[in-house]
C-alpha cells in the first residue's frame, strides 16, 4: 500500500503541473485581457476540470494503458519521466505537450522491454497531427458562425462587450471540462495499466490533482499566455478558446490525449487567415514546432535512463 502510495505521487505531481500550465488555454485570454479575476477563473477551471475527468476519462485511459503491458514500477518511472520532462521543458520557456511527455515516457519503457503495442500508436501520433490542424480549421468556422450571429444581432458596443464576457466564461468552463475529460488519462492511465487503480479512482485522483496544479500555480502562466504568442481581440479569444474546447473534446471520444496548448496554437492561426492578419511571431511558432519534436524524445530518454538506473542491482527493489 505504501508502495503504491509513493508511486502514485508520481502521478500527482505530474496532474499538478498539467493544471499549472494548461488552465491558462481555458481562461488566460479572459485573465490578461481583465475581462474576469484570477481566481473566478481558477474555482470555475478547478470545478469544471474535475468534471470532465470523472465524467469522461475512461476513454482516454483505455487508450494509454494499452500501449504497453507495466508493472506498478514501470507506471512510477513513466510517470515521474513525464513530470519531469514537463518540468524541464517549461523552466527554458518551451512550449511543451503532457501527452507527448507520458506517450514518449511509456514508449521508452515498451521500447526497453520490447513490449509496444504500434497500433494503438499510429492511432494517437495521427492525433497529434490532427491537433493544430482540427483547431485552424474549427476556429474558422467558429469565426466566421459567431460573427454572422453578432453581425444579425446588431447590439451596441456596451451590450456585446457584456455578452462576449460572459460567452468567454462559459467557454472557458467548458475548454476545462474538455481540458479534464481528455487530459486526466496522462496523469493516472499508467497506474490503471498496472492494475492498481480503478479506473473511477483514476479519474478522481487525476482530475483533484489537475484541480490542484490550477489553484496553486497557474496564475503565472495564465496572466501571460494571453500577452506572449499574440494579442487577440475578445471576440477572437472567445473564438479561440471555444474552437480549442471543442477540437480536444472531439478527440476525447476518440479515445486520445492531445496538447490543448497545441489546439489553442491551430487556433490562432485560423483566426489570423480569417482576419489576414499575421497572429503568431515565427519565432514563437519554431519554439512550438521544436517542443513538439523534442518532448516525446527526450521523455524517452529519461524514462530509459531512470528505468536503468532504478533497476540496478544494487538498489533496494520497490
Amino acid at each position: 500500500e505504501t508502495g503504491l502510495m509513493l508511486s502514485l505521487l508520481g502521478g500527482v505531481f505530474l496532474g499538478w503541473s498539467l493544471g499549472a500550465n494548461d488552465a491558462a488555454n481555458a481562461f488566460g485570454s479572459a485573465v490578461s485581457s481583465k475581462m474576469l479575476r484570477f481566481w473566478t477563473a481558477a474555482a470555475l477551471a478547478a470545478i469544471f476540470v474535475l468534471l470532465g475527468a470523472v465524467l469522461e476519462g475512461r476513454a482516454g485511459i483505455d487508450t494509454l494503458q494499452g500501449l504497453t503491458h507495466l508493472t506498478l514500477k514501470k507506471a512510477t518511472v513513466a510517470s515521474v519521466a513525464a513530470a519531469l520532462t514537463v518540468t524541464v521543458m517549461t523552466s527554458f520557456g518551451l512550449p511543451v505537450s503532457t501527452s507527448q511527455a507520458v506517450v514518449g515516457a511509456i514508449l521508452g519503457i515498451g521500447f526497453l522491454n520490447q513490449q509496444l503495442d504500434l497500433t494503438g500508436l499510429s492511432k494517437v501520433v495521427a492525433c497529434w497531427i490532427g491537433t493544430p490542424v482540427g483547431g485552424l480549421i474549427i476556429a474558422i468556422i467558429v469565426y466566421k458562425l459567431l460573427s454572422a450571429v453578432f453581425n444579425r444581432m446588431n447590439i451596441d458596443l456596451f451590450r456585446t462587450d457584456i455578452l462576449i464576457r460572459f460567452l468567454l466564461i462559459m467557454a472557458g468552463s467548458y475548454a476545462a471540462y474538455a481540458l479534464g475529460a481528455n487530459n486526466v488519462a496522462n496523469v493516472t492511465a499508467v497506474f490503471v495499466g498496472a492494475g492498481q487503480i480503478s479506473v473511477f479512482a483514476a479519474t478522481l485522483i487525476g482530475g483533484l490533482s489537475i484541480a490542484l496544479g490550477i489553484l496553486t500555480f497557474s496564475r503565472p502562466v495564465m496572466e501571460t499566455i494571453g500577452k506572449k504568442l499574440v494579442r487577440l481581440d475578445p471576440f477572437s479569444a472567445l473564438v479561440v478558446v471555444l474552437a480549442e474546447a471543442i477540437t480536444v473534446h472531439f478527440f476525447t471520444f476518440v479515445g486520445v490525449p492531445v496538447s490543448t496548448s497545441q489546439a489553442v496554437i491551430g487556433a490562432v492561426l485560423g483566426v489570423g487567415i480569417v482576419k489576414g492578419a499575421n497572429t503568431v511571431r515565427r519565432r514563437t511558432l519554431t519554439n512550438i514546432l521544436f517542443g513538439w519534436f523534442l518532448t516525446p524524445a527526450v521523455a524517452c530518454f529519461i524514462a530509459i535512463v531512470l528505468y536503468v538506473v532504478v533497476n540496478l542491482r544494487y538498489l533496494p527493489e520497490f
